[in-house]
């Protein structure tokens, strides 16, 4: 039986495991505003300090240098397997989500995908749509 080729991704295995990760943790500390986590914590009889807020923006900002600083190839695969996660296009229309992402790759493709709060998931949503989600728990394809 011949393996189906079509859908080979180019990003490292590992890498795009602790990337996922690195998302994922960034965009729980996103979800509440500077201001908002400074009130619900202080009700909570916490009181957030300068380090904790500095803590997640240090962490964006080593996830933006980390994403921008891949090739346009990957950052294109990021972009094409976030659509696929989320329904834009199927499994099978992965040559063209590749296609897209590299027509519209004029901008930074951190500042696009740490715009979507679900980048994460939908990426891990596009492995699975793709046959590969079983990175996320061996780190191979």
């Amino acid at each position: 039986m011949e393996m189906d080729t079509s859908n080979e991704l180019t990003i490292g295995p590992d890498f795009l495991r602790n990337l996922l990760f690195k998302m994922r943790a960034v965009s729980l500390g996103d979800e509440d505003t500077p201001r908002d986590a400074r009130d619900n914590a202080q009700q909570g009889g916490h009181h957030i300090t300068l380090a904790e807020e500095v803590g997640t923006d240090a962490s964006r900002e080593e996830l933006v240098e980390e994403i921008d600083g891949m090739d346009v190839e990957h950052q294109q695969e990021l972009v094409a397997l976030m659509w696929v996660g989320r329904g834009d296009f199927g499994a099978e229309e992965w040559a063209d989500a590749l296609a897209l992402a590299a027509e519209r790759s004029d901008s930074p493709s951190s500042k696009y995908l740490l715009s979507h709060p679900m980048a994460a998931d939908e990426i891990a949503s596009g492995l699975e749509e793709l046959g590969h989600d079983h990175i996320l728990q061996d780190g191979s394809y």
